[in-house]
């Protein structure tokens, strides 16, 4: 039965959802002018830079963006899985959300104003503003809010329902908000403590290498923060679209505790480059990092196994037959299809970028750009598009159109070919030597440099093209929301309203101790120890010089 949520968690979810598509939309035009200032074919106004709107496309896109919809996401899904939100959990998912909202506010203005061209990572010695980083601790601090919101449902859920397991996207939210409060500790560490009083002129220097190591300690783990809601969309939604159920309910709990377990203590092969470090440290970091392999081989072979089944019940024989019995004139399930295939190179290259040695060679060149929108811009972006064709109309009541359908399918396509343009004139650019973080390309037409360029991908033009195309896309995107906001008609009966598909799955054989969540809470922390006390412990004991701010823009 297609039951529609309670109307105030609709209009939660919703506001969430609105506010990361305005982020998105600001977010993408900041990209479209960047391929074009790289590419010598755009001069900004002398009250505009290249670093403003680098660090706003970053921002937004990366941070924002993902954020607002992940907790849209969850709220829906809460409130389906486990019931409508009490008047408790309601007022203080309200509460991180304006808190959420006015640090977004603060930290967008600071940004657009000048005063906050620090990039996406923020690094030391730049400083921006003390208020930027304010406006980054309250929007921490209200995803904390709302994220303690979400567990408090689910708590009040299991005490009703002694000795059963949650539902699976209930469980899987909950693994999720717990990576990100327990991620977040490092870049809060950094911003409370380091970041506001030496912004503020209260010390006169900062400790870049704490800092750095503060900063990947959160970083790495924010990428399994976007992927893991991908994840559950391919769990749990896929498979009610292919008309298949959940291939093993065990499998996937565990491996979200496998997530948990190895994405956080691993920041330091983001700083492999970096000295300060033990090697010894770093090595084990890698190692961890390598562990994150596991839980997704299990995830592609859980997703296959799903696909096989459904299409062989729907009667597909042969090796292969399976395959074309699987709903492609659905934009639902192709839109995700999609971006699973874009996550096998992805993959392939994190693996890359966590190894030393080939880690040297592409660190601070535009392919870990082209590796950057080819895992979060494509996998987890367009799973999210994928989820935005059902979920604004379930919350809002229309019908998703069959016009619709059809530009679902342009926008799909279009960002697809964007993607695969830009990120591979990207990752060869890279290869070549061609940095990344820069204004500048040429080197001031240095011929060596020029030769980088010459090539029918390896060219600033493709990238451009590619840019293009995404921005177009994205416009689309833009319109495609709109339309399910306010425009489509309103379903009239049941049979016509848009479905939360939420695919059925069988806990019987599930072990229980998966969701004795102290246990794989304190396992985590452990291993957060073994890998960051010494060397954290070593980096204040025996800090460095500290350096004062600058501001090169």
């Amino acid at each position: 039965m297609n039951t529609v949520i309670p109307k105030q968690d609709r209009l939660l979810a919703l506001t969430n959802i609105t506010v990361a598509y305005i982020a998105f939309l600001i977010g993408t035009f900041c990209g479209l002018l960047q391929v074009f200032i790289r590419n010598n074919a755009l001069q900004l106004p002398a009250w505009l830079d290249y670093y403003q709107i680098l660090t706003a496309h970053g921002v937004l896109l990366a941070l924002i963006f993902t954020t607002y919809f992940i907790f849209g996401f969850f709220i829906t899904g809460m409130s389906k899985s486990l019931g409508g939100f009490g008047p408790k959990v309601r007022s203080f998912s309200w509460i991180g959300f304006t808190v959420m909202t006015i640090g977004t506010v603060m930290a967008t203005v600071l940004i657009i104003s000048g005063d906050a061209s620090v990039l996406y990572t923020f690094y030391a010695p730049l400083k921006a503003s003390g208020w930027y980083y304010v406006g980054l601790a309250l929007f921490i601090v209200g995803t904390w809010i709302n994220s303690f919101a979400l567990i408090g449902h689910y708590i009040v859920w299991k005490k009703q329902n002694r000795n059963e397991m949650s539902p699976l996207f209930a469980y899987m939210t909950v693994a999720t908000i717990i990576l990100w409060i327990i991620c977040c500790l490092g870049v809060v560490a950094a911003v409370l403590f380091q970041f506001i009083p030496w912004a503020f002129g209260w010390t006169d220097t900062i400790n870049v290498e704490l800092s750095r190591a503060l900063f990947w300690y959160f970083g790495h783990p924010l990428v399994y923060f976007w992927l893991l809601p991908a994840y559950m969309a391919w769990y749990l939604i896929i498979p009610k679209i292919i008309g298949g159920k959940v291939f093993s309910d065990a499998l996937a709990r565990l491996t979200f505790i496998l997530f948990i377990l190895f994405s956080i203590p691993v920041g330091f092969h983001h700083q492999l480059t970096e000295p300060g470090i033990n090697g010894f440290w770093k090595f084990l970091q890698v190692i961890l990092t390598f562990m994150v392999i596991i839980p997704s081989l299990m995830t592609a072979f859980s997703i296959f196994a799903t696909f096989e089944t459904a299409g062989r019940k729907k009667g597909g024989t042969g090796l292969f037959g399976w395959f074309f019995k699987l709903p492609w004139k659905d934009i639902r399930f192709t839109s995700v299809f999609i971006a699973m295939l874009f996550f096998i190179p992805g993959g392939a290259g994190g693996i890359i970028n966590a190894s030393f040695q080939l880690n040297e060679l592409v660190h601070n060149t535009m392919w870990i750009v082209g590796h950057f929108h080819i895992t979060v811009g494509t996998p987890v972006a367009m799973t999210f598009m994928g989820i935005t064709f059902w979920i604004i109309p379930y919350l809002t009541g229309r019908k998703f159109t069959k016009s619709m359908q059809k530009l679902a399918f342009i926008q799909i396509i279009t960002w697809t070919i964007g993607m695969l343009l830009m990120s591979t004139s990207q990752h060869i650019l890279g290869l070549l030597g061609a940095p990344r973080r820069t204004a500048y390309t040429n080197y001031g037409d240095y011929p060596v440099v020029l030769d980088w360029f010459n090539g029918v991908l390896t060219n600033h033009v493709t990238m451009a093209i590619g840019g293009t195309i995404l921005f177009f896309s994205a416009m689309l995107l833009i319109f495609i929301v709109f339309q399910s906001l306010f425009a489509l008609p309103k379903a009239k009966i049941a049979e016509e309203m848009t479905e939360f598909p939420l695919a059925e799955s069988e806990t019987e054989n599930t072990p229980k101790f998966l969701e004795k969540w102290w246990i794989w809470i304190a396992i985590s922390l452990f291993l957060i120890i073994i890998a960051y006390a010494i060397p954290l412990s070593g980096m204040i004991q025996h800090a460095p010089p500290g350096s004062p701010g600058f501001k090169t823009w």
